[in-house]
């Protein structure tokens, strides 16, 4: 009765955006509202929940993507994106950008949230697709599986660090077999599958083209890289000096400046003076470029704000509890079982780190008498996590609208993007078992 409810409520949700054209946030908000009642939550609580989801999604994110937004489009209109896309293209030529973005992609995502690290390399993506004429998507998707992957398989990222806490797994092991196992993962899900994506064309991105009605100077290479880049190394930076013994003054001021809206502030500021003016762009042309990232990026926080609030639903429905409840009878190998828990669970509610930790709970009761090593089952679940992510993931609608694709395209590149790691990862986490 849960799992059918559910996907009710996921055919509603397509049904409302893909045929009745409804506005996502509305959509999302319906959905919740059907779902609240099918799953039996009581009705005074499905507001709450929905007004919670929805803060808590948006509330960490309104202000990294906004000023975000306006840190790309600086970069764009200073003509600091076009240097880079120029820079890239000549060192690694075109056929093989899709390697050199998975690359980037999993180095960037290393010490970035997944999140703050699309929002930061989506500007960089349509630069040099723009530069090359090479659909986004086609480049882009190596460059996102790779945020993706460390998302789910790394320390220190949210749910494979705690994935290792709930399970007693090593961290510098469950790092190091984090590696091993995300590197030919990255391969077959980013610049292979890429490959099939060359024919989905996304349209030129108004939030991030630049204005070339202006003829003007443009930035040297240096300088572009050392501010397109200045976000990335602030906060690898800082996240490295936490690991160090600081006074708790020093360790505080640490974590102030490695604060991504901090950063980014920081960010845009060095760029107003090293790119805007450097580029003879006027103070008032500035401001229009950030009022203008604004506008543009405002519906897509409204899209991740619903998402938000139809997860919440069906958390507080308790439907993550009674699937991975019927799931855990199942006699299969316990690094498949912790998978498939993960799997269901993202599936179902769209969260990566609520089905992650979700399955943890469940699991690890289970390795002491299975003899599992646990820095696998922290991988087999961070891969069982990202699977199969669809119109109640907020990834899913990050992707689609930044992109301007439609349902069908983010199902058949994004979903499938997500669906690839899930599987490979898995099957590489059982490799890894049955050599060590």
């Amino acid at each position: 009765m849960t799992l059918l409810a559910i996907a009710l409520v996921i055919v509603l949700l397509i049904l409302l955006v893909a045929l009745a054209k409804a506005p996502p946030l509305v959509a999302f908000v319906v959905a919740a509202l059907l779902g609240g009642v099918l799953l039996g939550v009581p009705l005074e609580t499905i507001p709450k929940a929905i007004e919670k989801g929805i803060g808590d999604t948006i509330g960490p994110l309104v202000v990294i993507v906004v000023l975000g937004a306006m840190a790309g489009k600086l970069i764009a209109d200073s003509g600091a994106a076009r240097r880079i896309a120029d820079a890239l293209i000549a060192l690694f030529g075109p056929r093989r950008l899709p390697l050199a973005m998975a690359a980037t992609g999993f180095l960037v995502g290393i010490p970035l949230f997944y999140n703050v690290g699309f929002v930061l390399m989506v500007p960089l993506i349509f630069s040099i697709t723009a530069r090359a004429k090479l659909p986004p998507v086609h480049v882009g998707m190596p460059l996102l599986a790779g945020l993706s992957i460390a998302h789910g398989f790394l320390p220190p990222h949210p749910s494979p660090t705690a994935l290792v806490t709930q399970l007693h797994a090593d961290l510098g092991q469950t790092l190091i077999y984090g590696l091993i196992v995300g590197v030919p993962t990255l391969l077959i899900a980013g610049p292979l599958f890429a490959m099939t994506l060359k024919n989905i064309q996304s349209p030129p991105s108004a939030l991030f083209g630049s204005d070339d009605s202006v003829e003007r100077r443009l930035p040297g290479t240096a300088v572009s890289f050392l501010c397109a880049l200045l976000p990335v190394g602030l906060i690898a930076g800082t996240t490295a000096l936490g690991y160090l013994a600081l006074s708790p003054d020093l360790a505080a001021a640490v974590r102030f400046v490695g604060n991504p809206t901090v950063v980014l502030l920081v960010a845009i500021a060095i760029a107003m003076v090293a790119l805007g003016a450097g580029s003879g762009l006027p103070l008032p042309r500035m401001m229009e470029s950030f009022a203008g990232a604004t506008r543009d990026i405002a519906p897509i926080l409204l899209i991740i704000a619903g998402a938000g609030a139809l997860k919440q639903v069906l958390v507080e429905s308790g439907a993550d509890r009674v699937l991975a409840a019927e799931l855990a009878t199942l006699p299969i190998p316990p690094l498949v079982l912790g998978w498939l828990l993960a799997c269901v669970i993202r599936i179902a509610l769209g969260s990566a780190t609520v089905a992650g930790l979700t399955a943890g709970g469940l699991v690890a009761p289970l390795l002491a008498t299975s003899g599992a090593n646990p820095n696998l089952m922290v991988l087999a679940i961070g891969a069982g996590s990202l699977m199969c992510s669809h119109v109640n993931d907020s990834g899913f609608w990050m992707f689609k609208e930044y992109f301007g694709l439609s349902l069908r395209d983010t199902f058949r590149s994004w979903s499938l993007m997500e669906t690839l790691v899930g599987s490979f990862g898995l099957v590489f986490v059982l490799l890894l078992d049955a050599l060590v």
